[in-house]
């Protein structure tokens, strides 16, 4: 034997003891402890940045007691879209060493992901100023007005000084689950809107942490729920410390679909319908789940279940906004025509303008983001295991096609196709999942500053 070899040999029995000297779990597979670094990193800067506020990536002022000296909108950016990446790449990270064996006790992922979020859910919100807006539709319910006519500007004071300028003149798009949700925070705060901005994100945080319970309860593998959800850090700076309404839309669609797959009889197919109609109630875009649920009955020629459960969440969002009247969608009808920026829709439609008139560009970016998100939804479900329900395969298709083709498409959105995902097994578009949220994050994570 030469010296090389002897080197090498030497080398490869270096690497063999360092392996079994590693810390191991208890299922005896490597601990990924880069990434977990990575994770627990993310939600730190998260947290940094919202306890530093106010800055560029958080509300126009602190909301809670933990304030540290505020960051410049440099370093808050900076720290923002750091946490962002490295929060994705620990959750792949971690998802990876799951599928090459790594088991930990879901058990602890959750009690880990609840500490992270309770720490979160207790500073001022990042990314968007969204909390601030439902403070204020909150407050004018409280105080007897309607949110659906009635503005932040018109309410004024502290509650509309939070809200961001795009917002400030616009009315409510939230469902009336929504507004009543808001309504109850601001029951809570009076005339403290940080004090409504806390309820709301600590209730927030609460259905984040029982969604992802149910969803260990209920998916086939909990440690890949767990990594999905509630140990996803992701998910818990762009959710949990966003506060955003998407939280109760993911929970209201986990457990839609989970007496879906279950549905033997008329009860169980008016609770699904009861329960997409709720959703729907607080954001119209969890008709996905709506659709995602209804079609494979179709498809089986089950049209009285169907028809069941489609006219009970009608029913159901019927008596929802017959409180309000249908002047309560008209602010749905003008946001339905918004392009976010930036954005590749954005592009269109300013080259279409300049060619053909805004109109014109307006109705072709209404006419081709449904038939692009329906295409690729098709070519999604393709690629979904076959053992999979169709219940959970379907709405998720549609769920994930969604965020990638609607010309409006935030971060928060992906709270709905994540949490489907967790409820079966494909590597590449849960990756493909993650690093479009982490992209969405990237590109709007600006506390409604400059919007």
């Amino acid at each position: 034997m030469t010296t090389d070899d002897n080197e090498r040999t030497l080398r490869t029995a270096d690497r063999g003891r360092a392996v079994a000297h590693a810390p191991r779990t208890g299922d005896g597979h490597p601990l990924p402890y880069a990434s977990v670094w990575m994770a627990a990193a993310g939600v730190f800067l998260f947290g940094l940045v919202g306890a530093s506020a106010p800055n560029h990536n958080t509300l126009r002022a602190a909301v809670t007691w933990l304030r540290l000296p505020a960051m410049s909108g440099t370093v808050s950016q900076v720290a923002t879209s750091v946490a962002i990446v490295l929060s994705c790449a620990g959750t792949l990270g971690m998802l990876n060493a799951q599928g090459r064996g790594w088991r930990p006790d879901p058990r602890t992922l959750f009690r880990a992901g609840a500490f992270a979020v309770l720490l979160v859910a207790d500073l001022t919100p990042i990314g968007s100023s969204d909390t601030a807006s439902y403070a204020a539709y909150g407050r004018i319910a409280a105080l007897g007005g309607d949110p659906y006519v009635t503005t932040p500007a018109q309410l004024g004071g502290a509650y509309a000084h939070l809200v961001s300028d795009a917002w400030r003149d616009t009315p409510s798009v939230y469902g009336p689950v929504g507004t009543w949700w808001q309504a109850a925070a601001a029951f809570v705060g009076g005339g403290q809107p940080w004090l409504t901005i806390w309820a709301l994100m600590l209730v927030n945080a609460a259905v984040f942490l029982a969604t992802g319970y149910l969803l260990m309860r209920t998916a086939d593998d909990p440690v890949r729920a767990a990594l999905l959800w509630s140990a996803n850090p992701l998910l818990i700076g762009v959710l949990a410390g966003g506060g955003h309404l998407d939280t109760v839309i993911a929970a209201l669609a986990v457990a839609a679909v989970h007496v879906a797959r279950r549905a033997s009889g008329w009860r169980e197919d008016l609770l699904v319908g009861a329960l997409v109609g709720l959703a729907c109630g607080v954001k119209i875009s969890a008709a996905l789940v709506g659709v995602g649920v209804v079609w494979p009955l179709l498809c089986r020629g089950l049209w009285q279940r169907a028809f069941r459960v489609a006219g009970t969440a009608a029913l159901t969002l019927a008596v929802l906004y017959g409180g309000y009247g249908l002047h309560a969608l008209d602010p749905l009808t003008e946001a339905a025509h918004m392009v976010s920026r930036p954005s590749l829709w954005a592009v269109f439609e300013q080259v279409a303008a300049d060619l053909a008139g805004l109109g014109t560009a307006a109705t072709a970016v209404g006419v081709l983001w449904p038939v692009l998100m329906l295409g690729l939804a098709l070519v999604v479900h393709r690629y979904l295991p076959a053992e999979a329900p169709a219940a959970v395969t379907v709405p998720f298709a549609l769920a994930f096609a969604w965020i990638l083709t609607a010309p409006w498409s935030m971060p928060w959105y992906a709270a709905l196709p994540c949490a489907l995902a967790a409820l079966f097994r494909h590597v590449r578009l849960t990756q493909a999942l993650l690093a479009a949220t982490a992209v969405l994050a990237l590109l709007n994570n600006g506390g409604g500053h400059g919007w």
